[in-house]
């Protein structure tokens, strides 16, 4: 299987830029806040530890079965990075995820931007598509519904699943 790529997608307020090395100094500002990390645990990185992890992202997965999509998101208005939506595909199943930076969080930038993957990854072969969210995590679990994903009885590492299943 050849692995997919992410190229850049665009909504009406966004664009989802495929994720650069680049991107880390601006990054590291966008998600600053520790309380970015209320659920997820950890702690805000750098510019150089987002640019090791980028490096590695940027070389892949290693397995070709496996693709790692990640992009940015920018507000076009602002003309600034906001935060990031990222896939991880296997076969036909997407592992979603989304962070927005503090500043614009409330805005439903997180929300344009997970429908947007959605829609994409739909595009694909990834036909199910899937996210781990905090039980508390009420923001998250709006985007995700928003989405078109709904809860499952399924947790992984305390997190509920969350499932947009391949349509019938």
């Amino acid at each position: 299987m050849t692995p997919l790529a992410a190229e850049a997608v665009t909504t009406r307020r966004l664009d989802l830029l495929p994720l650069r090395v680049e991107h880390a100094e601006e990054m590291a500002a966008v998600l600053s806040d520790p309380a970015l990390h209320t659920f997820t645990g950890g702690a805000p990185d750098t510019p150089e530890t987002l640019r090791s992890r980028y490096r590695r992202i940027a070389a892949g997965p290693g397995d070709p079965a496996v693709s790692w999509l990640n992009w940015v998101i920018r507000l076009r208005a602002e003309s600034c990075l906001t935060g990031y939506v990222q896939a991880t595909v296997t076969g036909s199943v997407a592992e979603i995820a989304w962070v927005v930076g503090t500043p614009w969080q409330g805005r439903g930038i997180a929300t344009e931007a997970a429908r947007a993957l959605v829609d994409r990854l739909r595009r694909q072969p990834a036909h199910t598509v899937i996210a781990h969210i905090h039980p508390d995590h009420r923001a998250s679990a709006a985007v995700a519904r928003a989405a078109g994903l709904t809860p499952t009885d399924i947790w992984h590492d305390g997190e509920i699943r969350w499932s947009r299943p391949a349509p019938l």
